[in-house]
């Protein structure tokens, strides 16, 4: 494995252990040049996904992507890396038993807002303004009515 600090191409393991959810195996690794340590993971991938994005691009399925923007919903919330990693290894898990080698983008964010909305509301808004465009501030007034509407019926208090 490449050392991240130096690019040396040989390090060692010195630890490997499971992730919480076993979905990944965690490894501590040293790299045999500059002796910097690094953590990496190792994950089973079932099948190469296609996204389909609105425009009729076609991308690879890319997990650090995902990552990138359920992390920046959550940014400054409290939401732990480890409730991140499950949030992403949930939706992939999901887009890879699906069966199909192409998934539209707009099944994707509804995936990302179903997980986001569980775990932080505040995250779950952030996400749902750049994914549904919003332009102003009407937008986010009438999108937070309706997740408060939403949650105030959950409650069973009315």
């Amino acid at each position: 494995m490449r050392c991240p600090f130096c690019a040396h191409e040989d390090s060692q393991v010195k630890d490997s252990r499971p992730t919480e959810d076993n979905s990944a195996i965690r490894r501590r690794r040293q790299c045999s040049s500059c002796g910097a340590r690094f953590t990496t993971f190792e994950r089973v991938q079932l099948r190469e996904v296609t996204i389909v994005k609105s425009d009729g691009k076609r991308e690879p399925f890319d997990r650090a992507k995902l990552e990138q923007s359920v992390a920046l919903a959550c940014r400054k919330r409290n939401v732990g890396a480890e409730q991140l990693d499950q949030l992403v290894s949930g939706i992939q898990r999901q887009v890879e038993v699906a069966g199909e080698g192409e998934i539209p983008s707009a099944r994707l964010g509804e995936l990302v807002m179903d997980g986001l909305r569980q775990i932080d509301t505040v995250a779950y808004i952030r996400f749902a303004s750049v994914y549904r465009d919003f332009s102003e501030a009407k937008d986010f007034e009438d999108f937070a009515s309706t997740v408060a509407d939403a949650a105030h019926g959950a409650d069973g208090s009315d």
